[in-house]
Parts: structure tokens; C-alpha cells; sequence
């Protein structure tokens, strides 16, 4: 069986002393073995600080994004090869915010996993719909649609990537999808995957919409639940640390 895993995405936030504080308090919180797999994805300001303050604690380092470039006059980017220097395990692509405001494509998204898989980081690759798709009953088609970009640029290396579904409605706004709406989703990605790779069972399928202290312990108990893509809660620590010990 395989691990959990619960990752924290800091998105924009952040501070010298704030970063400091928040790992020294998971740090404290983690001195037992978590049972589970802890990741923070942090703005690349800080990458060099956390990957110094999480040494030898178990927690893995995430970048919030990656280059689908692997060098070159690209103002502003940063590539998987300079992440891989700050020993960075997982690169988020694909995420609602980065499609929303930065105009990432489905091939654009591909590519940066891609570029993340050549250079040994795990891509967390995150799909999800709006609410106008959601209610307009177009939720598999778009999620299915997204997750085949990727299996198609990296059909050979899709069992090294991970997904996390992150219904956009979902995202910062309160709302949750209930368990059994997200099970129902992750099925859809599983019944995908699988189709694509006999190690299909072995791809976390992380859940990313809201997930929480309250709602943690429902949501991973679900079949195709395999963690989460933690938000708001990741930036306080005993909500964080709650999430995890749902999670063992």
C-alpha cells in the first residue's frame, strides 16, 4: 500500500521569519514519524531558506511551478535543472491559478512535466473544471481532457508523474466537493491512467480543493484518495499537522 501524501502549497505568501516559524513548529509537530509523505510547495524566493530549514526532517521541497524551457533567454522563468539544484522533489503544473491568470495550455502543461520528469523532479500535475463546466455536466470531459495532454507528451514516463484534482469552485472559496463527489472524479482519473500504464494503481491521486482540518479524514478515507494539495490550511501549522495525522 502506498503512502499518503499531503502537500502544502504556500501559493503567494510568505516571509523570512513567517517561513521560519511556520517549519519549525511542522518540524516539532512531525518529530514522531508522520506515517505519511509531507511536502510544502513555497514561492522560488524562498526555495534556498526552506531547503535548508527542512534538511534531515523528512519534508520534501516543492516548487510552485517550472519552466517548459530548459534554458535560455526567458526572462523571469525557472527551470527544472535550477530546481533540481535546490533539491527540489515535486513541481506543481498545470494549477487552476496558473491556467487562469497566466494563460497556461493543456500542451504548455505537458511540457513543463516534461521538463520536470527529464530532470528527476515528480510533477504534481493538477486538472480540474469551473463551476459553469461543473454545472453544465462537463466535468469528466475537461479533467480527461487535460490529464491526455500529459499521458500523450509523456506517455512512456506517466507512472513517475502524480495528479491532484483541484476543482476551480473549490479553490479558496470555502466550498468543497463532497467525498463522494471526489472519489467520483478520482475513479475517472484512475479508469484513465490505466488505460495508459499497467502501474496506474501506483500514480497518487492527491485531492486539492479546499481540503482541511474539518474535512481532511473524509476525503482520505475515499478508495482513489491517495492525499491532498493543501492551501490556506498549510500556512498554520496545527491545521497542517491535524491534515497529516488524518492522512496515516
Amino acid at each position: 500500500m502506498k503512502k499518503k501524501l499531503i502537500a502544502g502549497n504556500w501559493k503567494m505568501n510568505g516571509g523570512l521569519a513567517a517561513n521560519e516559524a511556520l517549519l519549525k513548529a511542522l518540524r516539532d509537530g512531525l518529530a514522531s514519524q508522520p506515517g505519511c509523505d509531507v511536502a510544502v510547495a513555497v514561492p522560488a524566493a524562498y526555495l534556498a531558506q526552506v531547503q535548508s530549514l527542512t534538511a534531515g526532517s523528512g519534508i520534501a521541497l516543492a516548487a510552485q511551478d517550472v519552466s517548459e524551457h530548459e534554458s535560455g533567454a526567458f526572462t523571469g522563468e525557472i527551470s527544472a535543472a535550477m530546481l533540481r539544484d535546490f533539491g527540489a522533489r515535486y513541481a506543481l503544473v498545470g494549477h487552476s491559478e496558473r491556467r487562469q491568470y497566466h494563460g497556461e495550455t493543456d500542451a504548455v502543461v505537458a511540457a513543463k512535466a516534461q521538463r520536470a520528469l527529464a530532470a528527476g523532479i515528480t510533477p504534481i500535475v493538477c486538472v480540474g473544471e469551473t463551476l459553469a463546466e461543473r454545472e453544465a455536466g462537463q466535468t469528466e470531459a475537461v479533467v480527461k481532457r487535460q490529464l491526455a495532454a500529459v499521458i500523450h507528451v509523456n506517455g512512456h514516463c506517466i507512472s513517475e508523474i502524480l495528479v491532484a484534482y483541484e476543482p476551480v469552485w473549490a479553490i479558496g472559496t470555502g466550498r468543497t466537493a463532497t467525498p463522494a463527489q471526489a472519489q467520483e472524479v478520482h475513479a475517472v482519473l484512475r479508469a484513465q491512467l490505466a488505460a495508459a500504464t499497467d502501474k496506474a494503481d501506483r500514480i497518487p491521486l492527491l485531492y486539492g480543493g479546499s481540503m482541511n482540518a474539518a474535512n481532511a479524514a473524509q476525503l482520505l478515507a475515499e478508495h482513489d484518495i491517495d492525499g491532498g494539495l493543501v492551501g490556506g490550511a498549510s500556512l498554520k501549522a496545527p491545521d497542517f499537522l491535524q491534515i497529516i495525522a488524518a492522512a496515516r
